[in-house]
């Protein structure tokens, strides 16, 4: 993946969710993000850089009907003609600014996500090479049974252009695919639900890197949440654990 706080047709810089128990949601995630030495997020849940890289809003009148979702931003050439696009290939629309500054979709499995105009490079402050040193989404994918349907749905809606990632399931090869941006580089995965992804909801997953997975993973459980699945190295080091917060949503958390 290339660095996730370049600005790019395909890539996603932020995500949000709108949750019931807000005050509790956002300790959870204090506690759960700001692991390591030096932490990745501060308590506030800006990244160390001071992004608002995840946002977490209070469940209010306005919000009631988005789903319970961590819900990407990903950055395409023309809101209006993406909106339209999915719209026609079968998705939703659940928000929509007036002035076509910004979306949120369904897609045909009832996956949310937000669409936004390319992010200017000037809005983004320099991380001096340090992308993999700061919080950020580090990786992005969705499960799904349609996954060749659901590739073509983003494809044209997003802008993205296709990889094969070759897979295999008790013998049987297939692939998954990796979505690619505009600089030739993967944004996003789009995976069948069998084999490694087995068991994983139909949504968009954002994956948040921690300075210290194996304490995060521990923080999770003691404030209430749940591990719904992990990998670990060969020396039994995490190397990812997919998670459930207060509230029911899901996240992957991934070393840094």
């Amino acid at each position: 993946m290339s660095d996730p706080l370049v600005p790019r047709i395909g890539g996603i810089l932020s995500a949000d969710i709108a949750v019931p128990e807000h005050e509790r949601e956002v300790h959870f995630y204090s506690r759960v993000l700001t692991t390591g030495e030096n932490p990745l997020w501060r308590e506030d849940l800006m990244n160390n850089l001071g992004m608002p890289v995840v946002g977490l809003g209070p469940r209010c009148a306005e919000y009631a009907h988005l789903p319970l979702q961590w819900m990407p931003h990903i950055q395409v050439a023309n809101v209006a003609a993406s909106v339209k696009r999915a719209l026609d290939l079968g998705g939703s629309e659940l928000m929509l600014d007036g002035k076509n500054q910004w979306a949120v979709l369904l897609d045909p499995n009832g996956a949310a996500f937000g669409i936004i105009p390319v992010v200017p490079l000037e809005a983004v402050p320099p991380t001096d090479g340090a992308a993999a040193r700061v919080g950020c989404i580090s990786w992005l994918d969705l499960t799904v049974s349609a996954a060749s349907t659901t590739r073509d749905f983003y494809r044209q809606v997003v802008g993205w252009s296709v990889q094969e990632a070759a897979m295999e399931d008790e013998g049987e090869r297939y692939a998954d695919y990796n979505m690619i941006g505009d600089d030739g580089k993967p944004a996003a995965g789009i995976c069948h639900a069998r084999g490694v992804n087995l068991g994983l909801p139909p949504i968009w997953m954002i994956y948040l890197p921690v300075g210290d997975l194996a304490e995060s993973v521990r923080r999770v459980q003691e404030e209430g949440g749940k591990i719904i699945k992990t990998t670990r190295a060969n020396d039994g080091e995490y190397t990812s654990a997919v998670v459930q917060d207060l509230v029911g949503a899901y996240l992957a958390l991934v070393p840094r």
